[in-house]
């Protein structure tokens, strides 16, 4: 399965082929909802989300990107969208990069509108048809700072472009004539500071987070160059989404097979449809509430716990080491899932261990020895053979 070190969200705020300029990346398109789920199954080092989609599609979602950072994979935010999610995530291991996240984190700026536009779709490189109100705001801070406005006139400024609505806003729009708070020596001035129309802090900031992102990449591809699967003895436990983030990416998700993506939708529609779905159903089922009932009693798993799990896992399917990541991809299974998954097999392992303490008067291991032996028909099967064959 071929991997892709650093993966790209991008739209309006910078172009692809600038984008692969900067440098070697796979650029999607702006992300919306499940995309960073999806570009997991490609076990990239890093992310960076600049563009992405809002108010026509459901919004990248702060827990995709929890569940990147869970599987080990660094993401940066910056621009736009990202610029936005970083702020918001800081904290919980996204790096910001750039001004506008800076505005953001600092709460100088707080609205989304502030780094919304209007531009055209997929077909004409998502291009720009109108002006973020960040691009407005660098201009008003460079007049300052040129001397060319005061503080007065730069904030009057920057009241009108917030006066107009995104998908409306123009810099020829900002400065025509008439326009409220910015009067026609005004415009003047800024006509004569930025000929060209105003900076692009979107499309620098942009740059700055694809630079940072792919610095990271390569920093790690000369320290790390293991093929990035999951680390099931990893030093913490993920953090476990609740069952509506859970289903969601079920729903979501994707598997990467042979080369190719499948979506976890088709394969569980198939599933669904096996004559052995409900005996799938239960098994799955038994673990999961195996491993939630060992975390209810507050039992916890050590690395090296979830080390031994881990090979016992690989080991009962004959999976090597240099196929385990593609073991998980195959399988639907991002490095967070997977590490999730290890966490609950070494739970249910120490569940099972301390069967007779688990709950008041538990059973004994010979108890369920025993047990097992006759739900499966061994047990009956050993006493037939003992007795010499007689029924």
């Amino acid at each position: 399965m071929r991997r892709a070190p650093l993966v790209v969200f991008l739209g309006p705020s910078l172009s692809a082929l600038e984008a692969r300029r900067i440098a070697r990346c796979t650029v999607l398109p702006p992300a919306r909802q499940g995309d960073v789920w999806r570009a997991l199954a490609s076990r990239p080092r890093a992310i960076a989300l600049v563009d992405g989609l809002f108010e026509s599609t459901p919004s990248v979602w702060h827990h995709e990107i929890l569940d990147a950072i869970d599987a080990g994979v660094a993401v940066f935010g910056g621009a736009s969208m990202g610029a936005l999610r970083a702020a918001e995530l800081s904290r919980h291991g996204m790096v910001g990069v750039g001004r506008i996240f800076g505005w953001y984190r600092d709460g100088v700026v707080r609205g989304d509108d502030e780094v919304a536009l209007f531009h055209a779709g997929a077909e004409l490189g998502y291009r720009p048809l109108t002006l973020p109100l960040v691009n407005v705001r660098r201009a008003a801070e460079l007049a300052v700072e040129a001397g060319v406005l005061t503080n007065r006139e730069a904030s009057a400024l920057v009241a009108a472009g917030a006066a107009i609505f995104y998908q409306e806003r123009t810099w020829k729009g900002l400065l025509a004539a008439g326009r409220p708070r910015v009067g026609p020596a005004v415009a003047a001035k800024l006509r004569a500071l930025f000929p060209g129309g105003p900076p692009d802090l979107k499309a620098d900031d942009a740059r700055a987070t694809i630079e940072t992102a792919a610095a990271f990449v390569r920093a790690a591809a000369s320290t790390s160059p293991g093929d990035g699967g999951a680390r099931p003895g990893g030093s913490s436990p993920p953090r476990r989404p609740s069952s509506l983030v859970r289903r969601r990416k079920l729903a979501e998700g994707q598997s990467i097979a042979t080369g190719r993506a499948v979506p976890s939708s088709a394969v569980l529609a198939r599933l669904q449809a096996d004559p052995e779905a409900r005996a799938l159903r239960d098994l799955g089922l038994r673990h999961a509430l195996l491993a939630g009932f060992a975390r209810s009693l507050g039992v916890a798993a050590t690395a090296a716990d979830r080390e031994e799990a881990a090979l016992a896992f690989f080991a009962g399917r004959g999976v090597p080491p240099r196929r385990r990541g593609a073991y998980f991809a195959e399988s639907g299974l991002d490095g967070a899932d997977a590490a999730r998954l290890i966490e609950d097999l070494a739970l249910e392992r120490l569940l099972l261990d301390a069967a007779a303490r688990a709950v008041p008067d538990g059973p004994s291991a010979d108890e369920g020895l025993a047990l097992g032996a006759r739900l499966t028909g061994r047990w009956a099967e050993l006493a037939r053979r003992l007795a010499g064959g007689s029924r």
